[in-house]
């Protein structure tokens, strides 16, 4: 793992050195210049030559988000957008991991200095991770999956298999890949998403008015159904399987199991305990969250997909698994849903 050679870019000078005082005090993360705006920024990218951008949203002139759009289009780099989690700023966030940021990070504007810097705190490790994370050719990768939409198969045999998928850092545009290519009549599924609550209920709501598969926040004692995805992502609760005629979700307050909650080994581990054909899928993300679960979920007789961490925003999570469950088919971002469903499929 390489240093993160960050450039900050923010309006506010206070910003400017609050973030600049925090990331320099994140260990292999060097602060090499701060920017007031695109045209500063500009300049100290040509300068500086950081590997990672943190980029606020909202600044006068070109915004954030018209920068962002130059940057990916000109000299693609890693870019964690800053926003205030407004709706106006979830909406803008899906626009960024859009556009091809590789996370958007909350701005803490209503925080005691304490609650600052333990926030803030966190964006040191993001930073870092996004140094280090994969570039992917979205557009590219867009136009294969639209010609692959074009050839699928207009419909789909359910074979009982039930769905598990987690993600953290990345997700936002793994999904957003995966689903585009799942039918209205899915397999049930249900997701551990690690971010911001905010930004992914923005994100189901995109989703809600895309047609296709039913896409849900996760909520305690939901039926798994064909055609519903649950996505569960309240920093507060376990999500967790319960066996039935339809199986449902329980939601539970306890503590984080190995610093995640919701944790995807505890939901794979109710899933593998319960018996029931299943398939178990990690992407993209940071940690080993899912590693020891989808370890179980194979032990039981389920099959199990990781993610190519080559193929992977981040590949921290995907390659864990895949060292912790060896016989997990390893299949790019590109191949995902197929595989999915193709291990869903009754033909």
């Amino acid at each position: 793992m390489h240093e993160a050679r960050v450039l900050v870019v923010d309006d506010s000078a206070a910003m400017r050195a609050l973030f600049s005082d925090v990331l320099d005090q994140a260990k292999n993360v060097c602060v090499v210049g701060a920017a007031a705006n695109a045209d500063d920024a500009r300049q100290q990218i040509a300068e500086l030559k950081p590997n990672v951008l943190t980029l606020d949203v909202e600044m006068p002139g070109m915004s954030g988000i018209e920068f962002l759009a130059e940057i990916m289009q000109t000299a693609p780099m890693p870019v964690v957008m800053l926003s205030s989690l407004t709706q106006a700023g979830t909406e803008t966030s899906l626009k960024a991991y859009d556009l091809g940021a590789v996370e958007c990070f909350p701005k803490p504007l209503k925080a005691t200095p304490e609650q600052f810097a333990k926030t803030v705190g966190k964006l040191g490790k993001i930073v870092l991770a996004a140094a280090n994370s994969n570039m992917r050719d979205r557009q590219a990768a867009g136009h294969r999956r639209a010609a692959a939409e074009a050839d699928a198969a207009p419909s789909f045999a359910w074979n009982g298999h039930i769905v598990a998928m987690s993600a953290s850092l990345g997700g936002i545009d793994a999904l957003s890949a995966i689903l585009a290519d799942y039918p209205a009549n899915c397999p049930p599924t249900v997701i551990v998403l690690q971010a911001e609550p905010a930004v992914v209920e923005a994100f189901i709501a995109r989703h809600a008015d895309a047609g296709g598969c039913a896409v849900r926040a996760a909520k305690d004692g939901a039926q798994l159904t064909q055609g519903v995805v649950h996505i569960a992502c309240d920093p507060a609760r376990h999500v967790l399987f319960e066996a039935g005629q339809p199986p449902r979700l329980k939601l539970l307050e306890r503590e984080p199991v190995e610093g995640a909650r919701p944790s995807a080994n505890l939901l794979y581990g109710t899933i593998a305990r319960a018996g029931v054909p299943a398939l178990g899928v990690v992407l993209t993300g940071m940690g080993e969250d899912g590693a020891k679960g989808l370890k179980l979920l194979r032990d039981s007789g389920s099959d199990t997909i990781a993610q190519d961490p080559a193929s992977a925003t981040f590949g921290e999570a995907p390659a864990a698994a895949i060292a912790a469950n060896g016989a997990a088919k390893v299949v790019s971002l590109d191949g995902l849903a197929a595989a999915v469903l193709a291990a869903c499929s009754m033909s």
